[in-house]
C-alpha cells in the first residue's frame, strides 16, 4: 500500500472533488485519478462514487479514510522523530571514571562534549572501578571508564587502552632498581599495594598467582596518587600503570618481564537499561579520544 496513494484517496474524499484535490496537490487529475484507482485495485473495493457534483465516499470509502488518516499521521510521526535524530541530543549524561583518568580526561572531555551538544548537560562522577560498576548496576551512572572489570552478562564492554605496569622505587634506592626484573623477584621485595577488590591489587595478584609468585606487600593504600607519594619517600616499591610516574622524578621505573602485566580501560555500559541518545553519543565521542595521548601527555 502506497503512501502517496493514500494521501491523494484522503484529499479526493475531504474535498469531495477530484479537480479541487488536484489543485491542492498540483499534480495532474489524470495521473490522481489513476494512483486512486490502483489504490481501489489493491483494496478490491471501490472508495468513491461519481455523482453530478463531484464524488462521494462508498461505505468502504469512509471505513478506508478513518484509517488512512491514521496512517498518514503515522507516517508523519515517524518522518518527525527520525528528523529529531538529525538534531543535537539534550538532557544530561552521567559518566564514571577512575581519579587518575578523570584528573587527565575530564578538561577535554567536558570541552568537547560541550562543543558537540550545546544543548545538553554532563556530569562526571568519580571513584574506583569496583565502586563505578555498581552505580552503573544501580542506575547511578550512564556510561564509565572501567580497570579490568570482572566478565559479567549486566554490563557491556569495549577496550579502549591497555597500560603496562612497572616496579617503582626512588632513585636514590640502594641498591638501585635495575630496568627490567623479573616476575620471580617480587617475591624478595617490601611493596606497597591497593587493597582488594581494587582493580591493580586484582590484576597484579592474579598473574604472580599463576606463576607461583607470593607477593611480600607491606602496606595496603588504595589511592594511585599515595602510593606515588609513599614510594618517592622511600616506604617500599610499589606496582603502578606506567602513566601514573611520569611525571614523578623521583621514580625509577623497572619492567616486569617474563609476564607483562598489562591493565585493561574499557568503556562499559548497563545491558539491561537501553541507553539514550545522549549516552550513545557519549559514547562515541569517548571512543574517539585518545586515551593513551592525554595519560602520556607529560612524554611530549
Amino acid at each position: 500500500m502506497d503512501l502517496k496513494q493514500i494521501e491523494y484517496f484522503v484529499n479526493v474524499a475531504e474535498r469531495r472533488s477530484f479537480s479541487r484535490a488536484a489543485e491542492a496537490l498540483d499534480v495532474a487529475q489524470p495521473t490522481l485519478s489513476r494512483q486512486v484507482r490502483l489504490l481501489e485495485l489493491e483494496l478490491e473495493q471501490h472508495l468513491l462514487y461519481r455523482n453530478g457534483r463531484g464524488v462521494e465516499p462508498t461505505e468502504a470509502g469512509l471505513r478506508f479514510l478513518g484509517h488512512a488518516r491514521g496512517l498518514l499521521a503515522l507516517a508523519a510521526r515517524a518522518r518527525e522523530d527520525l528528523r529529531g535524530l538529525r538534531a543535537s541530543p539534550s538532557g544530561k549524561v552521567v559518566v564514571g571514571l577512575p581519579p587518575r583518568i578523570a584528573r587527565v580526561l575530564t578538561p577535554p572531555l567536558v570541552a568537547a562534549f560541550h562543543q558537540a551538544f550545546p544543548q545538553a548537560a554532563i556530569t562526571v562522577a568519580e571513584g574506583l572501578s569496583a565502586q563505578m560498576r555498581e552505580w552503573l548496576l544501580s542506575g547511578r551512572v550512564d556510561l564509565a571508564l572501567l580497570y579490568d572489570p570482572p566478565a559479567t552478562p549486566q554490563l557491556a564492554t569495549e577496550l579502549l587502552l591497555r597500560e603496562e605496569l612497572v616496579l617503582v622505587a626512588p632513585r636514590l634506592r640502594q641498591p638501585p632498581l635495575p630496568e627490567h626484573m623479573p616476575l620471580t623477584a617480587l617475591s624478595d621485595i617490601p611493596l606497597i599495594l591497593p587493597s582488594l577488590p581494587n582493580a591493580i591489587r586484582t590484576l597484579v595478584e592474579g598473574v604472580c598467582r599463576r606463576h607461583g609468585v607470593r607477593l611480600n606487600v607491606v602496606t595496603e593504600v588504595d589511592a594511585v596518587q599515595t602510593i606515588v607519594e609513599l614510594a618517592s619517600q622511600g616506604q617500599a616499591c610499589a606496582i603502578l600503570p606506567r602513566s601514573a610516574v611520569l611525571d614523578d622524578g623521583a621514580l625509577a621505573v623497572c619492567h616486569i618481564e617474563s609476564s607483562l602485566i598489562r591493565n585493561q580501560l574499557v568503556l562499559a555500559t548497563p545491558r539491561q537499561r537501553p541507553a539514550t541518545r545522549l549516552a550513545e553519543a557519549t559514547a562515541r565521542l569517548l571512543r574517539g579520544m585518545d586515551l593513551q595521548a592525554f595519560l602520556y601527555r607529560q612524554q611530549a
